[in-house]
């Protein structure tokens, strides 16, 4: 899995490719999928056609090997455009880190990977489950095996853009006999599978990611069942992965009210030359919190590259303790970035429409501290610090 940081990642050929779908494609129907609550089908037609969706795929199996900066950098850049569209590409991404990390000993998870990046999949995840309380780490479902075939069925109180994924990875017990908290993963291929809608999206915030709750009821190849526990994929590549890229699209996302903003204190000044408008100082404000939000990506970025190349840091209660930190931070900060650019966009942004709105902004923001409860995660952490220290170091 291709991580190392790129100096030159802001001017790769990907992002120049993603600012077209973000600039030409997402803006243009971002307001009509918040609206009604629909998948943004032409942005994903574009991701597809800019072979964005398997760009992070080895070269060797048919991607561009992208490194985890470039990704969250695609992230964000979307995110500017369209808040919906950007956590659907990073929810896609998160899956597609666990398939890179953990297709290694599996033939068919590895001709799988070739698929995706050849025909430009989308992934989705199926981790929650009705009666579990969201927490991923158990599961009530189970996968039976019999002879060469699987099957299971999942009560999943939220399979995101579901109805739209070319697959979905569920979580289940490694058995009918097994604990829940033994658990593995399946890549569920569309065709193999039957969604019965239990619960409906219509909600605040982040509306076309639709995220119904379904019935999922899947039988396939047993070799579709990864080889790894999910306890080794959740710690190695998809907690981790949830927090850094989820933290790159909320950037993305209040990165755009920053820049709205400023072309609003800008537009101030020419009207008044000579003069300094009211919202100057805010500007400079909010302009410090963002800085501070990309402070924490690029160091939760860094922080999960070292892990790789150690791995006995990846277990360490004080890298988890350290990844929640940052997950829990960058949701907080994006709603504040999106408070402090409503105080200087003042009615022009509280609308929900016009030039300077930041409204949907701020709505797809407020998911941020319930996608994975920021309670949970702090009771997690608060647990993990009563049996370890404290990193004071500045390196």
């Amino acid at each position: 899995m291709n991580v190392a940081v790129n100096p030159a990642a802001l001017t790769t050929p990907a992002l120049e490719r993603m600012a077209r779908v973000a600039d030409e494609v997402a803006a243009r129907y971002a307001a009509d999928v918040d609206a009604t609550g629909r998948f943004p089908e032409e942005t994903f037609a574009a991701l597809k056609r800019e072979r964005l969706l398997g760009c992070w795929i080895p070269k060797e199996y048919g991607g561009e090997g992208l490194s985890l900066t470039e990704i969250c950098g695609l992230v964000a850049r979307l995110g500017q455009a369209c808040g919906s569209s950007a956590m659907i590409y990073g929810m896609h991404q998160i899956k597609m880190s666990s398939l890179i990390q953990h297709s290694v000993g599996s033939p068919w998870h590895l001709d799988y990977m070739r698929e995706a990046a050849r025909d430009q999949l989308l992934l989705g995840s199926a981790t929650t489950e009705g009666g579990i309380g969201g927490d991923l780490r158990n599961s009530i479902c189970a996968v039976e095996v019999v002879g060469d075939r699987y099957r299971l069925t999942k009560q999943a109180t939220c399979i995101s853009y579901g109805r739209a994924a070319d697959a979905i990875l569920a979580t289940c017990r490694r058995n009918p006999d097994a604990a829940s908290s033994d658990q593995v993963m399946v890549v569920c291929r569309k065709g193999d599978y039957t969604l019965r809608e239990t619960v409906d999206w219509d909600t605040m915030g982040m509306r076309g990611t639709r995220s119904e709750g379904f019935e999922l009821v899947s039988e396939g190849d047993a070799r579709q069942v990864f080889v790894q526990p999910f306890s080794e994929i959740a710690a190695q590549s998809m907690l981790a992965m949830a927090h850094i890229i989820w933290t790159a699209t909320w950037y993305g996302i209040a990165a755009d009210t920053v820049v709205k903003a400023q072309a609003f204190v800008k537009a101030e000044a020419k009207k008044k030359p000579g003069t300094v408008p009211p919202g100057a100082l805010r500007l400079a404000e909010v302009s410090a919190s963002l800085q501070q939000m990309k402070s924490l990506l690029v160091a939760g970025i860094a922080r999960y590259e070292e892990a790789l190349a150690d791995e006995s840091l990846m277990n360490t209660l004080s890298f988890i303790a350290e990844l929640n930190t940052i997950k829990v931070s960058a949701s907080q900060l994006g709603i504040a970035i999106a408070q402090q650019s409503l105080m200087i966009l003042g009615l022009a942004g509280y609308r929900n429409a016009g030039p300077w709105t930041i409204a949907r902004n701020y709505r797809d923001l407020l998911s941020a501290a319930i996608m994975i409860n920021n309670d949970r995660i702090l009771g997690n952490t608060s647990n993990l610090l009563l049996i370890s220290k404290i990193d004071v170091s500045v390196a």
